[in-house]
């Protein structure tokens, strides 16, 4: 990690002048009173408990059940920083789609020698009972969140793509309606792009996505593993704020080659199935036999065209971090463009020389499982202890191909709310990106996650990391 001077600031120059991103924000912070804004800050907290944001922080022994803090400090983008950071995120899921397409049909990219077989070949997301099939309107990306991070006026890269499930919306709307019920007259002095239609578009790019046998309106359902998860909050939010219905697999089943859900006067069927269950658990007629989370056959009425399966099965392939990897390669291959974001520089553990140079400096990379998410197995190494870089020593030397590295990157800091006043803390972006034969429709901000412990470059929200509302300009 680079040290303080070495991070850019995103409200400050160097030389404390604020930038023109935040001068309306500050000019409005200076004039509140400190003792109020106290107050402010304890409100925000009782409000999210109040409504049960909370999410399980898996340990060693069970789940437990915690807030997520909220930072009362928004995240401010301009437009023209905006304009062009979605000018690379579509053409970053544009290419995904067509990846996953690619994968599951002639493979092209790997007979042009672009991306190497093994790393599907071997890889538990790849589904071989979606080969041959296309999904309805040709989306398997119907929801991405893409991450990503700062650090320059001008310097945005992707730090991983997350198509299969992504989670955290509910936290970027319910910031926001924080932020306005606290700080009204705040919105009427600096202009700020909604994000509270979400729910609306992503009905209606849903809805875009039927199925060839839906008649009619396109009846939406979100499917939930139930209550023991832990997005059960956020998926009965879409479900409610969508006018979805909000089911379990107990409460479908497959009649006349449909997925019918049950209502008080018998089966109605559904066509747009956003399933927040893990392909394994979908079908237990195809995948793990003994899944109660799912609908036994429903995979056989999706290949014959009776129901859309959002995200598309198999399309956690594409979340894998070695794939990452070759990110500028398979943009550039469906695109014929550069990618306009740039990945993070990344050494796959599986390439001998990569693996040597890993080896060489564990102490100053992280190092990541390839399949891993929410900041789990990995290693940080400017902040590990010896006995840490031992023991990944020896799983990289036992298991190389299970991982990638990077550098420490200086993430940028945005200003959080503390006793003493404003203080920088590292954040990164999810924007959420939602896809369908009609497009590419990204909500202009997304969901900040902040370290809020001092020098900390862990944002996730399972490690301790908290959020803020994120604002992007109107021009």
């Amino acid at each position: 990690m680079g040290d303080a001077q070495t991070n850019f600031d995103e409200m400050k120059h160097a030389d404390g002048e604020i930038r023109p991103a935040y001068t309306d924000y500050c000019k409005w912070y200076d004039e509140q009173d400190p003792r109020w804004l106290k107050r402010k800050n304890s409100e925000a907290d009782e409000s999210f408990r109040r409504t049960g944001i909370t999410f399980n922080v898996y340990g060693e022994d069970e789940a437990e059940e915690r807030l997520i803090p909220f930072d009362m400090v928004p995240r401010v983008i301009t437009a023209g920083e905006w304009r062009r950071l979605t000018r690379g995120i579509e053409q970053r899921v544009r290419a995904l789609n067509a990846f996953l397409y690619d994968l599951y049909h002639r493979q092209e990219i790997i007979r042009a020698g672009r991306v190497p077989e093994r790393l599907f070949r071997n890889n538990a997301a790849w589904l071989p009972n979606m080969v041959g099939f296309t999904p309805p309107g040709g989306i398997y990306t119907h929801i991405s969140g893409i991450d990503l991070v700062r650090t320059g006026p001008n310097d945005f890269f992707v730090l991983e793509d997350n198509a299969r499930t992504p989670s955290g919306v509910s936290y970027m709307l319910e910031n926001r309606e924080t932020m306005m019920a606290m700080f009204p007259d705040l919105f009427s002095r600096v202009a700020v792009e909604s994000v509270s239609n979400y729910p609306r578009r992503l009905a209606r790019s849903l809805a875009a996505c039927a199925p060839p046998k839906c008649e009619g309106t396109p009846r939406i359902a979100v499917l939930t593993p139930g209550i023991y998860n832990s997005a059960y909050f956020e998926h009965a939010f879409l479900a409610d704020q969508m006018g979805a219905e909000l089911v379990e697999g107990s409460d479908l089943r497959v009649v006349n080659g449909r997925v019918q859900m049950r209502t008080t006067s018998g089966y109605t069927p559904v066509d747009v199935l956003y399933r927040r269950v893990d392909d394994d658990y979908l079908d237990p007629l195809t995948f793990e036999p003994d899944s109660v989370l799912g609908v036994p056959g429903i995979m056989d009425v999706y290949r014959s065209g009776g129901i859309t399966i959002a995200n598309a099965p198999g399309t956690g392939v594409s979340d894998d971090k070695a794939i990452y990897s070759f990110m500028p390669e398979i943009v550039e291959f469906y695109t014929g463009e550069k990618a306009l974001l740039p990945n993070v520089e990344t050494w796959r553990c599986a390439d001998e020389d990569s693996l040597a140079y890993v080896l060489d400096n564990l102490e100053e990379l992280v190092v990541k499982e390839v399949h891993g998410s929410g900041g789990y197995g990995m290693l940080i190494g400017p902040t590990a202890t010896k006995k840490d870089i031992r023991t990944f020593r020896a799983k990289l030397e036992a298991n190389p191909e299970n991982y990638i590295a990077q550098p420490t990157l200086s993430l940028s800091t945005c200003p959080i709310f503390t006793a003493k006043g404003l203080a920088p803390r590292h954040v990164d972006l999810r924007p959420f990106v939602l896809a369908s034969p009609k497009g590419i429709d990204i909500t202009p901000g997304g969901l900040t996650r902040v370290a809020l412990k001092k020098g900390s470059l862990v944002v996730n929200s399972s490690q301790g990391g908290g959020t803020k509302d994120t604002w992007v300009l109107k021009d």
